[in-house]
């Protein structure tokens, strides 16, 4: 398939902001539990700002992939059939919840509501929050089921392109998270950079082994089968016109083998291996500046990994148009 940066993007900026707000939740329960300690407000205000930015980022990158934007409201009307519909609920359902996270951070409304027993006060944040969650996650979900329901399309119709939408966007949202602490100056990195090389380490071994089983498989259709007839020796000469084609356009990449094994050797490397070493070699020294070169590194990866994505896609009309492509 040919990649499309507004989609590269929209993934990606979405993606960290949803694994930033996971973190920023996940301290907050921490640290009722008494195994963090206590962060203000303050703190949970900005980091929401950042995750909203990010949302809103990857929403407007979107708004480039359209050939109408006026009509970008007619996407919602399918949401029974459609994954993408289904995005396009959730995503500004968690735009909503991760800035009313924020806001009531920011407005100082966390005295609690009710105290479940005796130990655990609950305010408007921690039910917000646990709502927001909730939606964080079925958006991840929605994000890759759009690649993953495609059944004719077999290097995304895995149940590894969901994990390695969710992994990857939960590592990249607690490596910011970890550079958000380091900036901060508090001592939450060690905790959330613990929780990115997790997470980074688990979309290592899932990305890992769905390139491996996008090498190794094999289409099941082929020219004989598309258009039915079984010759021993049938070869295509033309595809019936000299120029190019929204098809040919759209439906393959035109990148050299070469380019795409650099590619891939590059955010194998950016994505998984930089950024750990970066966040160990930043608990060892200590340092502030690590993390956030970690998440830049990565991000940088992510990008070229979701171009990647989109290349490892071999859509069958191929068959017909490979002479062009």
């Amino acid at each position: 398939m040919h990649p499309a940066f507004s989609v590269i993007f929209l993934t990606t900026l979405i993606g960290a902001g949803q694994g930033l707000f996971l973190a920023l939740y996940t301290g907050q329960l921490y640290s009722l539990a008494n195994l963090l300690p206590a962060q203000s407000d303050s703190f949970y205000a900005l980091g929401s700002l950042a995750a909203l930015a990010l949302l809103v980022g990857g929403l407007i990158a979107s708004v480039f992939h359209l050939g109408r934007p006026e009509r970008a409201w007619r996407a919602a009307t399918q949401w029974r059939t459609s994954w993408l519909s289904r995005e396009v609920i959730v995503l500004p359902a968690a735009m909503g919840l991760t800035f009313l996270y924020g806001l009531f951070h920011f407005l100082g409304w966390t005295d609690p509501l009710f105290v479940v027993s005796q130990t655990l006060p609950v305010d408007f944040t921690l039910i917000i929050g646990a709502l927001g969650t909730i939606v964080t996650f079925l958006l991840f979900l929605c994000t890759a089921m759009i690649y993953a329901s495609l059944r004719f399309i077999k290097a995304w119709h895995s149940p590894l392109t969901v994990a390695n939408f969710l992994f990857l966007g939960i590592a990249s949202g607690f490596t910011l998270a970890a550079a958000y602490s380091a900036y901060q100056g508090n001592n939450l990195v060690a905790f959330y950079g613990t929780w990115a090389v997790i997470a980074t380490l688990l979309g290592a071994m899932t990305r890992g082994y769905s390139l491996y089983r996008n090498t190794v498989s094999r289409c099941k259709v082929d020219l004989r089968s598309a258009i039915g007839v079984h010759h021993a020796q049938l070869h295509q000469k033309a595809q019936g016109f000299m120029g190019g084609s929204f098809n040919t356009r759209e439906f393959f990449h035109h990148k050299r083998e070469g380019f795409l094994q650099m590619l891939r050797y590059g955010f194998l490397l950016m994505v998984f291996v930089l950024p750990v070493v970066l966040l160990v070699l930043a608990y060892l020294l200590e340092s502030s500046r690590l993390p956030i070169a970690a998440f830049v590194i990565q991000y940088l990866g992510l990008v070229m990994e979701r171009y990647h994505f989109f290349t490892e896609a071999k859509h069958p009309q191929n068959l017909y148009y490979q002479s062009m492509a």
